[in-house]
């Protein structure tokens, strides 16, 4: 409690004080007969009631008072007299701003629309290194939107790295005679140690704006651009693994497969023109796939296309079971994931054995939590126990363990049973784990087993989309 609320309290408990003194010497002493003891308590808590709720105590606050603060604050065009609501509207502009998206024309004039009340400027802008990206206030009729910069203020700012304050028209340096703009607050916008831009807010007076609070946007937009970037940056490296995939794929078994399609063209030429449909049903779902999501279903049935191709190539030596549960058939999974996985376990598991094999293909769905798991598993000729160990990093120094995953991956170490084809055993697996960490970060899981029965098992886990 303050010192005024303690001299507050005080002075009201000895105005109770008095009121029961004075009714007690007019009630009781000068009053003949004296009142009754009930009436004269009823008048002594009748006064104090009233004088309570009638005084402006240290617990209630003058009447009326917190709220005329309130609403003074919230008349106040200047939010430089209420700290706290300015970083509540910069936090709150923080999770809204539009440049999440990255420094584009649109982004920057939502932006602008959104930072104009909060800032106390009579008009906002956002340039690139050339040209304004918005502008929006007073002097809009020649800052335009996509014209290029203006004022010298701005180029200064962005040339030094540091934000400039001018407040008088000359300092402003617009191009344009009559400029309604007298002062300005420019501070510069990166990415990294890179100037990309600048945010000014201008004052159509001399009062100067608040550089602080400029400074802090312009510092908040710079981490919204970097993360904007580093999104841009992820997604093309996806797209380069994907493209890269892509090219793997085509040439890895399309010689063998044309051989088959070959032999039979003139004994079964049928069952070859059945072959060269699905062919090219393969390679058209390679080359139009677009994005780096497609539906389950649409996975499901390149697989199916994939195998029923090598089933015709190896014949009864190869068998195939489906087990797909089919809340999965909806669900959205990364493209191109699943069919380098079973085209491991064709070719480094079951073709390798001479009896051949079976693959097996298993899809769930968790709707706790949310999670598809996916089973690629095979009873070919299984992995070598200590590859598996090396790979999965055990006994290992975490730093070993990567390398050891890292050369799996690029086929310089024999994930199966001996020979030259062992070593492209772990083709594309290292792709497959860097578009994984690009689309979900720590949220998914890959893991590869060799049970002792033989074969080997690999699972995959990836949040549902």
């Amino acid at each position: 409690m303050t010192t005024g609320g303690i001299r507050g309290s005080l002075t009201l408990a000895g105005v109770v004080v008095l009121i029961w003194t004075v009714l007690y010497l007019i009630t009781q002493l000068l009053v003949s007969p004296a009142l009754p003891v009930l009436p004269t308590l009823g008048i002594g808590v009748a006064l104090t009631v009233g004088v309570v709720l009638g005084y402006p105590s240290a617990l209630r606050g003058p009447r009326g008072g917190r709220s005329a603060h309130l609403g003074g604050a919230h008349r106040s065009g200047d939010r430089r007299d209420d700290p706290e609501r300015s970083v509540r509207d910069l936090a709150a502009a923080g999770r809204s701003v539009p440049l999440r998206a990255g420094l584009t024309p649109d982004a920057a004039r939502r932006t602008c629309e959104l930072l104009r009340p909060m800032l106390s400027g009579d008009a906002v802008t956002i340039t690139d290194r050339e040209n304004i990206l918005a502008f929006v206030g007073p002097g809009s009729d020649h800052h335009r939107d996509g014209g290029a910069l203006q004022t010298r203020s701005a180029r200064r700012a962005m040339g030094k790295g540091r934000t400039v304050v001018v407040n008088d028209p000359a300092g402003v340096g617009c191009r344009e005679p009559g400029c309604e703009i007298q002062s300005a607050v420019i501070a510069p916008l990166r990415i990294g140690s890179r100037v990309i831009g600048s945010l000014g807010v201008f004052q159509a007076g001399t009062r100067i704006p608040p550089k602080r609070m400029v400074e802090d946007m312009a510092n908040m937009l710079s981490l919204h651009l970097e993360l904007a970037e580093l999104d841009r940056e992820r997604r093309l490296a996806a797209s380069a693994r994907l493209d890269a995939l892509r090219a793997q794929i085509n040439p890895h078994f399309l010689f063998n497969i044309l051989n088959t399609i070959a032999s039979k063209a003139r004994t079964r030429p049928e069952e070859a023109r059945e072959l060269l449909l699905r062919l090219s049903e393969f390679f058209r779902y390679t080359v139009r796939q677009e994005g780096h999501f497609a539906e389950f279903a649409q996975e499901y049935f390149f697989v199916r296309t994939y195998l029923s191709l090598e089933q015709a190539r190896f014949g009864d030596r190869l068998e195939i079971r489906y087990d797909i549960d089919p809340q999965v058939l909806t669900s959205r999974v990364p493209v191109l994931v699943l069919q380098p996985l079973v085209e491991n376990a064709v070719k480094h598991g079951v073709a390798r054995k001479k009896e051949g094999g079976t693959v097996r293909l298993r899809a769930r769905l968790d709707p706790l939590t949310r999670m598809v798991s996916l089973r690629v598993s095979d009873d070919g000729v299984g992995m070598d126990p200590q590859v598996l160990s090396r790979l999965m990093g055990e006994g290992q120094p975490p730093q070993e363990a990567e390398k050891t995953r890292d050369a799996v991956a690029e086929g310089d170490v024999v994930l199966a049973g001996g020979g030259e084809d062992g070593a492209h055993a772990g083709v594309g697996l290292k792709n497959i784990t860097e578009r994984l960490d690009a689309l979900f970060g720590d949220r998914y899981d890959l893991s590869i087993t060799a049970p002792k029965a033989g074969g080997t098992v690999v699972d995959l886990s990836i949040p549902l989309r």
